[in-house]
């Protein structure tokens, strides 16, 4: 019972019910009806042939051909239309679900762990028409294959009127197609996570070509040819793949085609000398020819490709919510965090590295941050700066050592009410499809607070609150990513009016030229000056303008101080700072920096 509750189509018809109970039991009604027609279809006509025969009444013989004749055609279209219903059902359901999987945990490592990369990616997809047909048309297909078995399974059961031993000889020759020809394995053979990865690779050569964001680089480079072909060798391959799990079934064709033929003639060979004999009426006759006929339905019905196709993202996302909550979890502390930090954040002898990577980011880190002050990260790239940001916002925990602000572990602190004392613009910070009001204060804020925050950004002129910034939209309006920028950093200056104490700039103005940034940099620290900065930025001219500045490598601090007290000391910073103002031509750097004072 174990086996079977762990296969993906016991996990997918669970589902089903999940997804809408009431249409749930009509598609199983239907679907039971569907199947059992066929053989009362062989009794009614056996019965109107004995009636004939007999030159009794036809009237109840006939209404009995004409009500199964009638279902028989009517509950096909019935059943498609519940089928195809049901089946969006499920694909919401299972998109609710995979929502929740992804959403629920208040960490992010589930998102970025390489061991859910096959199922996430294959739950994501699944309804899209991207390796396979929806499932509103899939279930259609599911239903037909199940009623073709129940039907002939039906059929068989009706010769056991004739002998006991015929369903065993015609029912179990037709089943054993299923085995000879491994049906269901050649799908799950086609399942494999060798596929699935040809899938995936073919799938991305795909949106290389069809997605706008790479338009550009692929033709710059000459890169079309290459990605054209790239996308044929991959889908060759996945053809490769598949046709070989295919093939698999050529061998036993014969052995098939043998078997059923052979049990075939033995039936209609003893039906027909018993009636020859006498011994056996034309109507039941009739009606176990019909029966024998309707067998066949059990090679062609079953657990078909399309039931595979939905059973596997089905499956994958049942596996997901379990395996995502437990590796995005964190420990969820309970202190509350309402006017933190107003004392100091500090590393203590942190560790980290993501899952799957042995190698540490941050490397027994120690780093103290007083409350109210500007604090700017520099370094190389992969010394470990965004993920200092990613720990302050507590989408991971250290893996050994604390993070602690004003004494408190962080992690004894509510996650929720943390939060809500921390906001951030991260280099890829989120672009809601949705009104200027919603973009700066998704929660909700006074529209003078709102205005005043994008001024302070520099973008109070860009649209009206209510205008949807996306030409998606009637009325809305499209910006520029500098623009975009302006945005996120307005929606985290109205988080800090609205009460949040620390600010995490990650290469918050990386689409502005220099002044533009110089401008917006020194317009945050006027607007932040009572609460916590942290900036992340590759501009030293910006970074200058820090209370204090922390270089790193290698996941630890290697200098820590002001501009000028590094400038002083003639290390690593002065290096990068000299190194990065040789780019620009003496006067330009001057002017560059002269509207930083």
């Amino acid at each position: 019972m174990n086996g079977l509750r762990n296969r993906q189509e016991w996990h997918y018809f669970s589902i089903l019910p999940k997804a809408d109970g009431l249409l749930a039991i009509v598609w199983w009604i239907l679907l039971a009806m569907r199947g059992l027609l066929p053989a009362l279809f062989a009794i009614a006509m056996g019965y109107l042939v004995g009636a004939v025969q007999g030159e009794a009444s036809l009237a109840l013989p006939l209404s009995v051909v004409g009500v199964v004749f009638l279902l028989l055609q009517v509950l096909t279209p019935v059943h498609q239309a519940v089928s195809s219903n049901l089946g969006s059902r499920t694909a919401a359901y299972l998109y609710d679900e995979l929502t929740v999987a992804c959403v629920e945990p208040p960490g992010i490592a589930h998102l970025e762990n390489p061991r859910h990369a096959n199922d996430l990616t294959m739950a994501r997809d699944f309804d899209l028409g991207i390796s396979g047909p929806s499932l509103s048309i899939s279930m259609d297909f599911i239903a037909s294959g199940l009623v073709e078995f129940i039907g002939g399974v039906a059929s068989a059961l009706v010769l056991a009127a004739y002998a006991w031993w015929a369903p065993f000889l015609l029912g179990g020759a037709w089943l054993s197609t299923h085995w000879l020809l491994r049906e269901s394995g050649v799908w799950r053979d086609r399942n494999t996570d060798e596929v699935q990865n040809a899938q995936r690779h073919a799938d991305y050569s795909y949106r290389m070509a069809v997605d706008p964001p790479a338009a550009k680089e692929l033709r710059l480079f000459g890169l079309s040819s290459w990605t054209i072909d790239r996308f044929r060798e991959q889908r060759r391959y996945l053809h490769d793949l598949r046709w070989a799990a295919t093939r698999l079934r050529e061998r036993p064709v014969l052995w098939s085609v043998l078997i059923v033929t052979s049990a075939n003639v033995l039936l209609f060979w003893s039906m027909a000398s018993a009636a020859s004999d006498g011994a056996l009426p034309l109507e039941r006759m009739v009606t176990f020819a019909s029966a024998a006929i309707g067998c066949s339905m059990i090679a062609f019905g079953g657990l078909s490709w399309a039931l595979d196709g939905a059973a596997a993202p089905a499956a994958a996302v049942s596996r997901l919510r379990p395996a995502m909550a437990q590796t995005g979890s964190l420990k969820p502390g309970a202190r509350d965090a309402a006017g933190m930090p107003a004392a100091d954040v500090k590393f203590d002898d942190v560790t980290f590295h993501y899952p799957g990577v042995a190698a540490p980011v941050l490397d027994h880190f120690d780093l103290t941050i007083p409350a109210g002050s500007s604090l700017a990260i520099v370094g190389q790239n992969g010394a470990g700066k965004t993920t200092l940001a990613k720990l302050l916002c507590r989408l991971y925990d250290p893996v050994s050592g604390a993070i602690k602000v004003d004494g408190v572990d962080l992690t004894d602190l509510s996650i929720t009410s943390w939060r809500r004392q921390v906001t951030a613009v991260f280099q890829d910070f989120i672009r809601f499809e949705l009104t200027l009001r919603e973009n700066v204060a998704p929660f909700g804020a006074p529209d003078d607070v709102i205005m005043a925050a994008l001024a302070e950004a520099g973008a109070d002129r860009l649209a009206e609150l209510d205008t949807v910034l996306s030409k998606a939209y009637k009325g809305g309006t499209d910006l520029s990513g500098g623009q975009w920028q302006r945005i996120a950093l307005a929606r985290t200056l109205c988080a800090v009016a609205s009460g949040a104490r620390l600010v995490l700039l990650d290469e918050p103005t990386a689409q502005l030229d220099i002044r533009g940034e110089a401008e917006i940099f020194n317009r945050i620290l006027d607007a932040t000056r009572e609460v916590t900065t942290i900036l992340v930025s590759h501009r030293f001219s910006t970074v200058r303008k820090a209370d204090r500045i922390c270089v790193l490598e290698h996941g630890r601090v290697v200098e820590l101080g002001s501009h000028e007290e590094l400038m002083a000391l003639g290390g690593r910073y002065r290096t990068m700072f000299e190194l990065q103002a040789s780019r620009f031509g003496e006067e330009e750097e001057g002017a560059d920096l002269d509207a930083l004072d």
